[in-house]
């Protein structure tokens, strides 16, 4: 049943981060907990933890998940949604704007350097224009 109405919805239940973008928060009980060589707990004490972890840390996460996951789904979706918005509908458009209106001071400025500062750049060149240099090797 369930798995007829994710897929009617269109939701993976086998493969849930596809794109492996929380592949941080994976933890192991091997990542956290490690006994050296010479530092051995009983073999009862060491798999009692490792079952102990696993049931407290899947247990918790789906307490959390059902008490928080879909009024966090709806934060979220909220403010994704708030953001696009405010993307689409306000900077967007401003944006644009804001181009238009430094075209226009471009072009000023443009004109600004070509009839002030052009004609003292062609008379630098012109004035240094005319060194060479000349490179000769010896050998002493």
């Amino acid at each position: 049943m369930a798995k007829n109405v994710a897929q009617d919805v269109g939701v993976d239940l086998e493969v849930r981060d596809p794109e492996n973008i929380n592949e941080h928060v994976r933890v192991m009980y091997e990542d956290t907990f490690a006994e050296p060589e010479g530092s051995h707990s009983i073999d009862g004490v060491w798999i009692c933890s490792y079952k102990t972890f696993w049931a407290m840390k899947n247990c918790c996460y789906i307490v959390l998940s059902v008490l928080c996951g879909v009024p966090c789904a709806c934060m979220w979706a909220i403010m994704f949604a708030t953001q696009s918005f405010y993307n689409i509908w306000c900077c967007r458009p401003f944006m644009t704007s804001f181009a238009l209106d430094l075209r226009c001071c471009a072009d000023f400025y443009r004109k600004c350097v070509e009839c002030h500062l052009n004609p003292c750049y062609d008379a630098a060149a012109r004035m240094f224009s005319q060194i060479k240099f000349h490179h000769r090797y010896e050998v002493v």
